[in-house]
Formats: C-alpha cells, structure tokens, sequence
C-alpha cells in the first residue's frame, strides 16, 4: 500500500484565488415563464417554468447524451420541476404544441432562433 502526497500545499482559505464563482450573477432578469395547459381536472392549469439560464446545468449535460430530444425533454423537466413536471405528463401533448411552447420559452429566455442551448450556459 502506498501512500500519495501532494506536490503543492493545499491553500488556505484566505489565501488570493483566481475566479470567485460565488460573485457571477445573471447579466439579466431571470424570471419564469408562465403558461397555461388545461388537463380534465384543471381546465384552468397554469404551469411555471425557471428561466433556461437559472436552470442546473448537471442535468441539462446528462439530458443532452440522448440528443436534441433528450435535451429538450431534460430543460422541460428541470424547468418544471419534479412536481409540475409529472402532472405535466399526465395530459397528452401533440409535437406541434411542444414546438410552440418551446419556441415560446427560448424565447422568452432571450435564446435566438436557431441557437445552440449550449451557446446560454458558456
């Protein structure tokens, strides 16, 4: 059994850094994105989705292994939320209204058309 030691010491916490993350904020507002979607119970249903540059980015990357399908279903779910996410789900939605309300989102996030999603979180 071997043991590894550093080369460099680990620096202290006062010591200067490079890059402080925690001081990055948003270069504009991120507010939800709000729409509505009637299911048999709630003809009224009104669902709230995080603005695309607030979202985790984790999910999104794994999300993105299946594809631009996979990717968008992965911004839907974060955005939504577990919660909203599975009622969502639970009424039928035709592709061509998933376009819409996908256009509808980027849109309202700032996103151009025909911009890589990726191009948002760089």
């Amino acid at each position: 059994m071997t043991t590894r030691t550093a080369t460099e010491p680990v620096p202290a916490d006062d010591e200067v850094f490079d890059f402080n993350l925690n001081a990055v904020e948003a270069e504009t507002e991120l507010r939800p994105f709000r729409f509505m979607w009637a299911s048999k119970q709630n003809p009224n249903r009104r669902l709230t989705m995080q603005h695309l540059e607030a979202l985790n980015i984790w999910p999104l990357l794994v999300a993105a292994e299946g594809g631009d399908s996979g990717a968008m279903v992965g911004i839907f779910r974060t955005a939504l939320g577990e919660d909203q996410w599975e009622e969502f789900q639970k009424t039928p939605l035709p592709q061509f209204k998933m376009k819409a309300l996908f256009k509808a989102y980027t849109k309202h996030c700032g996103a151009q058309p025909g911009e890589s999603l990726a191009s948002s979180v760089s």
